[in-house]
């Protein structure tokens, strides 16, 4: 009896503990064993170049700088410019701009946050000794004055029609001055965003916390770690077991899994983004029309996005339908293998292997895979080389490839704010990853820029689309829809169509 009385007990405990490490296990992965703690792992496939909004110019780190740091102004849900740091902008002349800001704000190190600290950041984003990749943004600001504890004036010396929008991007968010004196912002971030910088953890994981002494209310969430996961599927492994909370940029070959998983949600919204091909000006045959006329032929747009399982749009046109200055008219090549051909054979653009530069990401990889079979079937070899994210965005800047995939996140969703970084001869060396110098197409950009009557920019930037798409310094493959996948545990979560999202309103349920 007593021998059967002890097999019993220690089967009782045994399944016992095994209920209990089944509760466990629940609870840490958000599982339905109670509410999940408010704490998010979002997972991404690169690596984070840095964390000062000064210092990059990547979509990879401005995921963690967004929740960080803050701009005067932001996009409301309608995608119209509202203030957030400032509290009102006035313009007692065109070229001068006079805003206000909220008081009783602090950076995350509890100094305050005031026009000396707007003008340090903007100073520094314009000092040619920074280097800055979006210095471009502020270019027409001649002077950057303090005016009060809570006024700056920004001056141009010519009317500068996207100032407000340029003001919303991630690259004009304000930085503590006395934290960018004293440590590294690319590794130690001072904001006076929502979350703060925690610690790096497993060499390029991050971990913010809550602001507690956020300006408007907390975030609702306690702990965000953004984790470094280079494959894709084993990413949406850890978001089907609840080790993360958070994808985004889906590759759409993956749709149809992610769909069928009970404990996820997808999101799309038609986005900014566009992503191209850029041909390396600077060289031959790059630099010869008729030999971007035959690749323009060679490649299925359309038929590619047939692949993108409706994540991507077709538009003939570099200034895609979401962005302010899309062009009504299609002006751009269309596909025609025959033409292609005819080109190739004409000019000998057979004879010559071309080097195509892309990140290894697997959107980008996917892309240039097809791209390379679509050219090899008119007669042009491609060679791909493949770099890290980082590295890419390194190399890509100093022309060393024949041609590039390329990708625009368009933050400040305005036409000019996409042709000035990417095609502006101003810009070689930085983000005109085409080397490209046209001086009518320079000339269009800049009235772009200096016009402050809406309609007036929209008929010039339609007539500088219709020029780069009979050019083809670019070609253009798709336009983004902005894309996540998240557990259904999370709430409030939205993309904005820049394929940016804060993480301030959402909670876990």
């Amino acid at each position: 009896m007593g021998k059967k009385w002890f097999t019993s007990l220690l089967t009782v405990l045994f399944v016992l503990s095994l209920a209990l490490v089944g509760c466990s296990s629940n609870s840490s992965s958000g599982g339905s064993a109670g509410s999940p703690e408010q704490e998010l792992t979002y997972a991404t496939t690169s690596k984070v170049v840095g964390l000062s909004p000064i210092l990059t110019n990547d979509s990879v780190s401005s995921t963690v700088i967004e929740q960080i740091y803050e701009t005067l102004f932001v996009r409301d849900s309608k995608g119209e410019i509202v203030p957030h740091l400032a509290e009102s902008v006035e313009n007692p002349d065109e070229n001068t701009w006079v805003i206000k800001l909220k008081k009783d704000i602090k950076f995350h190190d509890g100094t305050p946050f005031n026009a000396e600290s707007v003008k340090y950041t903007f100073d520094k984003l314009k000092d040619p000794k920074t280097a800055a990749p979006r210095a471009s943004l502020l270019a027409p600001v001649s002077s950057i004055e303090v005016q009060d504890e809570h006024t700056v004036v920004l001056k141009t010396e010519k009317p500068y029609g996207p100032m407000l929008a340029a003001l919303t991007h991630s690259n004009a968010a304000i930085v503590s001055p006395a934290a960018d004196k004293k440590q590294d912002l690319m590794k130690d971030p001072v904001g006076t965003g929502p979350f703060k910088f925690s610690e790096k953890v497993n060499g390029d994981d991050i971990v913010l916390v809550k602001n507690e002494d956020y300006w408007q209310k907390p975030a609702k969430l306690e702990k965000l770690t953004f984790t470094v996961v280079p494959e894709v599927s084993t990413a949406i492994s850890m978001l089907q077991t609840g080790k993360v909370q958070l994808i985004d940029g889906l590759a759409p070959e993956l749709m149809p899994r992610l769909e069928k998983i009970k404990n996820v949600e997808t999101q799309k919204v038609d986005g900014t983004p566009v992503y191209y091909l850029a041909f390396n000006m600077e060289k031959a045959p790059m630099n010869d029309l008729k030999f971007r006329q035959a690749v323009s032929h060679a490649i299925n747009r359309e038929g590619y996005l047939k692949k993108l399982n409706g994540l991507g749009v077709y538009s003939n046109t570099f200034i895609g339908p979401e962005v302010f200055g899309h062009p009504k008219d299609d002006k751009g090549p269309k596909f025609d293998q025959e033409k292609a051909k005819e080109l190739v054979k004409a000019n000998g653009f057979d004879k010559k292997e071309v080097k195509m530069l892309v990140a290894n990401t697997a959107s980008y990889m996917n892309m240039a895979e097809v791209i390379q079979a679509q050219l090899k079937e008119v007669g042009i070899p491609a060679k791909i080389e493949t770099l890290e994210w980082g590295t890419y965005l390194d190399v890509s800047k100093t022309g060393d490839f024949d041609i590039t995939i390329a990708g625009w996140s368009n933050v400040t969703g305005d036409g000019s704010e996409l042709l000035f970084p990417r095609l502006h001869s101003a810009n070689i060396d930085a983000t005109n990853l085409s080397r490209y110098k046209d001086a009518e197409l320079d000339k269009l950009i800049d009235e772009s820029r200096s016009v402050v009557d809406q309609e007036q920019r929209q008929e010039i930037l339609t007539k500088a689309d219709e020029y780069v798409m009979t050019q083809l310094p670019v070609l253009p493959i798709y336009h983004g829809i902005a894309s996540a996948a998240y557990d259904k545990s999370v709430k409030g979560f939205k993309m904005e169509p820049t394929g940016q999202w804060s993480l301030y309103s959402v909670h876990r349920e």
